[in-house]
């Protein structure tokens, strides 16, 4: 689909300046498919076997012993809580291996960069045309006078940075919008990063009473607001973006039987008492019962319960305010089944080896996404990563950056970029763009007498096909 022509007018405005560039981190991002972890089958779950020698050979033998070095609080707790209560869901392991309050993996490291890359930290490119995103989802919706920028896991606040100055460029088409950002965040590490990079640290604690724990103002004049959760994000108009948040998020696993659904479990290895293996339940779990479809193909499965709730308060608050949300992120539609893996050192790391050490992340199921907006509002996609960008101008802005840089040095990282953000072996087909709108948005009200009465509605900008699912 070519740049619509509000978007190309944004491009031609906003991206006409060369800017930073940063120097991408090519040998370790999350891009990798395919799981990792152990699995030493027993006679009840033996059909696990295939899962456990897929995980064995992705992580590569690279991992340390379990029980030794860093990993030992969480594994510790969790052999404790193993043999007090019996196996526990891949959903509840998840939680303890990365926010266990003294031990996981993002509360203790923060998760700032240590074992992946993203998209923003690539390319300022990225973050641009997202900026560009939104700012022609508020044209085509009427440019409200004020709107709401909230992003769920802001990283170290890169992708926020770019899209204000993409914002603070096209100050005066923003000129009667009040714009303000809303950051959900949990760690205390990264919030302080955020800070850092957004306002110069110049932040200021609020009141335990008030929903956000801390204020500041950006170095372009917009206000910055943190919070714990996105139920403390104040109601009202919005743009949402939630880019590799939904992927860390806790999944449970099911697999077929010939008696049925099992979820698959996390148990101590009774042949090695300090290490962790996959066990079927012996029977159907509530969890089975709740999430498994009578109508699904498919003999494995992986749910994010976690991830439909917060779509289904997406969806709610868009419903009821307006605005729309933006994900991105790895994941399929409704095709693949097992995605659970670990990442540790820009490496494939054994999901159940040192706990609290290791990135865990699953591919986001984007049909149970749309399942879980429950028609409130349209969904599009999911699309690839590379026709979105394409779609958006990346060729155009790639060009103007190539033009205004002064060193070979510069155009070559400026490539190398491009290739990582657009290659499809690379991250162009395996991240994916998804969005919730207003079903106004997509679809115009049929009127009773003269149907044709208004223009056309405008394209929604990096979506190649219009379909209201």
């Amino acid at each position: 689909m070519p740049v619509p022509p509000a978007c190309r007018a944004l491009l031609a405005t906003a991206l006409s300046r060369a800017g930073r560039h940063r120097l991408p981190c090519h040998h370790g991002n999350r891009r990798h498919a395919g799981p990792s972890g152990p699995g030493r089958p027993e006679p009840v779950s033996s059909l696990l076997a295939p899962l456990a020698a897929r995980l064995r050979s992705s992580a590569g033998g690279e991992v340390e012993a379990a029980g030794g070095g860093e990993a030992g609080g969480v594994l510790r707790h969790l052999l404790l809580k193993l043999r007090a209560t019996g196996p526990v869901t891949v959903a509840e392991y998840m939680r303890e291996a990365l926010t266990n309050p003294g031990q996981g993996y993002y509360t203790r490291r923060g998760g700032v960069g240590e074992d992946f890359i993203t998209s923003p930290e690539i390319s300022q490119i990225f973050g641009e045309l997202i900026g560009i995103w939104y700012i022609s989802e508020w044209m085509a919706m009427g440019k409200q006078n004020a709107f709401q920028l909230v992003e769920l896991g802001p990283g170290t606040g890169t992708l926020t940075g770019d899209i204000l100055r993409v914002f603070n460029q096209l100050a005066s088409l923003l000129s009667k919008c009040d714009v303000s950002v809303h950051l959900v965040e949990v760690s205390p590490k990264l919030s302080a990063i955020q800070a850092e990079m957004l306002t110069g640290g110049k932040v200021q604690s609020n009141p335990e009473n008030k929903s956000a724990y801390m204020k500041g103002i950006s170095k372009t004049g917009i206000p910055i607001y943190w919070y714990r959760d996105i139920q403390d994000v104040p109601q009202g108009y919005s743009f949402y973006l939630a880019h590799e948040f939904l992927d860390a998020l806790p999944i449970h696993k099911f697999q077929r039987t010939e008696k049925g659904w099992h979820e698959v479990l996390v148990d101590i290895d009774p042949e090695v008492p300090d290490q962790l293996r996959f066990v079927l339940s012996p029977s159907r779990t509530p969890a089975t019962e709740n999430f498994i479809q009578p109508e699904e193909t498919r003999d494995h499965v992986e749910v994010c319960p976690e991830a439909g709730v917060l779509i289904q308060r997406l969806a709610c608050r868009i419903e009821k305010d307006g605005g729309a949300a933006l994900i991105a992120d790895y994941g399929h539609d409704g095709t693949k089944t097992d995605t659970f893996r670990g990442f540790r050192n820009h490496k494939h790391h054994d999901v159940l080896k040192a706990p609290g050490t290791a990135d865990l992340t699953a591919d986001v199921d984007f049909s149970y996404l749309r399942k879980m907006a429950e028609g409130r509002t349209a969904t599009l996609g999911p699309i690839k990563q590379r026709e979105f960008l394409k779609n958006m101008g990346i060729d155009l802005r790639l060009q103007v950056l190539l033009q205004n840089s002064r060193d070979s040095a510069t155009r070559e990282q400026l490539l190398h970029s491009f290739d990582m953000l657009m290659n499809p072996k690379k991250m162009g087909d395996c991240f994916h763009f998804f969005a919730l709108l207003p079903h106004h948005r997509v679809v115009r009200p049929t009127e009773k007498h003269n149907p044709q009465s208004k223009s056309p509605l405008p394209p929604v900008a990096g979506f190649g096909e219009l379909s209201l699912k």
